[in-house]
Order: C-alpha cells, then sequence, then structure tokens
C-alpha cells in the first residue's frame, strides 16, 4: 500500500479510499474467440479453454504469470447454429492483478531521494506500459487446439484500461468540435463517468443498500475537489449485458464526478484507469468500467435547467404585461363612458 501522493503513484501500487475502499492495480485483457474452421458447430468448452489460457500465461511469457481461475471469466455467444461464418463463438477477460514482478528497478545511489522516487514511478510507467503491449502482441491472433477443433484469439485492452488512448479521443474532441468546459478560452474535460460498481459499497450501512451521495462524495472527494455528483441505480449495465454477463439490476450503480480542476480531473481518471475496486473484509474485486463524460451531462442538465427558468420568466412575464393592457382598456371603456355615448346619441 503507497503512502505517496495519488497523482504519482505507479500503475503498479494500490490506493486508499474513505469507506473501506481501496483501488488496487490490474492488468484486464479482453478476448474474443473464433473457429479458424467457420462451418465448426460444437461448442467451445470452457473448462479446457481456461486451461489452455492459465498454462500458456505460466510457461509461454518472459515471467510465468499465475491467474487464479476466478480472474479468467468465459461466455458463450448464443446459438452456435444461428451464428453467422464470421461471428466469434465466445468472449471473456483476464484480469492479471500480481504485478509485482514489474517492480525490481536497479539502483540509483548518484540521485537524490526525491529525483529518485520520481524516476522510479516514470520507470514503472513504461516498464507497465510496455509488458502490457508485449503480452497483448502474444496472445493476440494465437491459436489454441481444444479437442482436435482450433480456436484463434483476438486480444485487446479495454478502452477503460486505456488512459492515453482516452486523453488522446478527449484533446481530439475538444480541438476538432469546439465544445466543452472552458476557462480563458480553453477547452478542456472536468468530469468522469463510472459503471459496474456494487451499490452496497456505496451505501450507507444499516440504512439502505441503495448507493448514498453523501457516501460516495466522501469516497471520491479524494481524487479532489469536487463540484457536482449524480448517483443512481446503473439498470441500463445490467440491460446491456443481459445475454452475456450475469448482472442483476438494481446491485450496480452509474456515478458521474465532475471536478473543480481540470488537473483532478486528469489524475483521478488516470489513478481509476487499470485498477479495480476492492472493500475491506471482501473477496470481491470490482472491475468497473470508467471514461470522460462525452456527453457532457451536468452541463446539459444545467443549460435545460436555465432554458426552463428563462421560459417560465417569460411565461410569467407575458402573463403579467398583458394584465395592466387588459385593466387600461377597461377604464377606457367604463360603463359610465358607454352610458353618456348612448345618452348623448
Amino acid at each position: 500500500m503507497s503512502n505517496r501522493p495519488f497523482d504519482s503513484l505507479p500503475p503498479t501500487e494500490s490506493l486508499e479510499l474513505e469507506n473501506g475502499l481501496t483501488l488496487v492495480p490490474r492488468v484486464k485483457l479482453n478476448f474474443t474467440i473464433y473457429p479458424t474452421n467457420p462451418t465448426v458447430t460444437k461448442p467451445v468448452d470452457e473448462w479446457k479453454l481456461k486451461l489452455a489460457l492459465i498454462d500458456f500465461l505460466q510457461t509461454s511469457l518472459s515471467s510465468p504469470i499465475t491467474v487464479p481461475e476466478d480472474d479468467l471469466e468465459i461466455r458463450r455467444l448464443g446459438d452456435l447454429k444461428k451464428r453467422k461464418r464470421e461471428d466469434p463463438v465466445a468472449q471473456g477477460s483476464i484480469c492479471i492483478r500480481d504485478l509485482r514482478f514489474l517492480n525490481r528497478t536497479t539502483n540509483r545511489s548518484n540521485v537524490d531521494e526525491e529525483g529518485k522516487e520520481e524516476e522510479d514511478v516514470k520507470v514503472l510507467e513504461k516498464k507497465y506500459m510496455d509488458w502490457r503491449k508485449y503480452i497483448v502482441e502474444k496472445m493476440d491472433g494465437m491459436e489454441l487446439n481444444l479437442e482436435g477443433v482450433k480456436y484463434r484469439l483476438n486480444v485487446a485492452v479495454p478502452a477503460s484500461d486505456d488512459f492515453e488512448a482516452m486523453k488522446k479521443a478527449w484533446e481530439e474532441f475538444y480541438a476538432f468540435g469546439n465544445r466543452g468546459h472552458s476557462r480563458s478560452g480553453r477547452q478542456e474535460p472536468d468530469t468522469i463517468v463510472l459503471r459496474g460498481l456494487p451499490s452496497r459499497w456505496f451505501a450507507e450501512p444499516l440504512v439502505s443498500s441503495k448507493p448514498s451521495m453523501l457516501v460516495t462524495h466522501s469516497i471520491f472527494s479524494r481524487l479532489g475537489n469536487i463540484r457536482n455528483l449524480n448517483v443512481a441505480e446503473d439498470n441500463d449495465l445490467g440491460k446491456e449485458a443481459e445475454e452475456i454477463v450475469n448482472i442483476v439490476s438494481g446491485l450496480s450503480c452509474k456515478i458521474v464526478v465532475q471536478f473543480e480542476k481540470f488537473k483532478d480531473f486528469y489524475n483521478a481518471l488516470k489513478v481509476l484507469s487499470g485498477r479495480s475496486l476492492q472493500k475491506q473484509g471482501s473477496r470481491l474485486k470490482a472491475d468497473y468500467e470508467v471514461n470522460w463524460d462525452k456527453d457532457r451531462m451536468f452541463q446539459n442538465s444545467r443549460s435545460h435547467t436555465q432554458e426552463t427558468s428563462r421560459m417560465s420568466k417569460m411565461a410569467a412575464g407575458n402573463y403579467r404585461s398583458e394584465a395592466p393592457r387588459r385593466q387600461q382598456q377597461i377604464s377606457r371603456s367604463s360603463p359610465d363612458d358607454a352610458r353618456r355615448k348612448r345618452f348623448k346619441d
């Protein structure tokens, strides 16, 4: 467990949050499985596929990796008899959590302690990125032979684990889209979206099993000053993954955090990317999804509120402005004036 500031935290170390929660490092890989013979209708043997992948990680890499079965997930996809020739037969993910082998760095006694620590962080970040790239290249396109049936794997890093790719995406978004949070004319993102978090970990104990705004605020304020916060049950995640993932509606929550400063947003997204959330006393690790907010949730909601308020004021103003005119018209043609005109005629 690291005691250093989280904005200088290497990707191989954990970070303690409030409420007994800890961000723990991982390398997560998503894979998709295709039969090399498109006419195959035999379902993939999940158990044998797991054993083959575990054996590969232990024997075919420069540093042997041990992955528990719980960190290797495989899901069959649909009815093989109805699949198209180019469709995959299964997909899954691997989480490699023991990254201690990356911490073996050379000593540099001629560098002062502060400089050495900063240099070590940069060295670890590079080793982490290089090793992740290495394992993706080793596994992507590899073939496995299971009971005479050959399968090919497509392997990739999840979008929410690739901080550099997310950074490039938001830079292009604001550079070419000319929109976003702006201060001093410069447009930058400031909001993070997290999905797939256990609701009960953000609930008030003995009060409710639903996520609490107060508890959530105390947890994420560890990462920076918060401007806005939204917490809700992530029912959409359950609907999206209904056919392939065993997710029960109401057990997961979606959290949207808007930070006061771009620096806090940047550091928070970087430390949340490539990590899982673990609760003290629980063996469960939540492999959430995280990304920056492209939809500008809080800006759009604020604009909608302002527009509604403006329309209400306009409507109220029109209503008030009509009343004096009607009153003036009534006063100009009072009953007495009408009688005087009639008798005069």
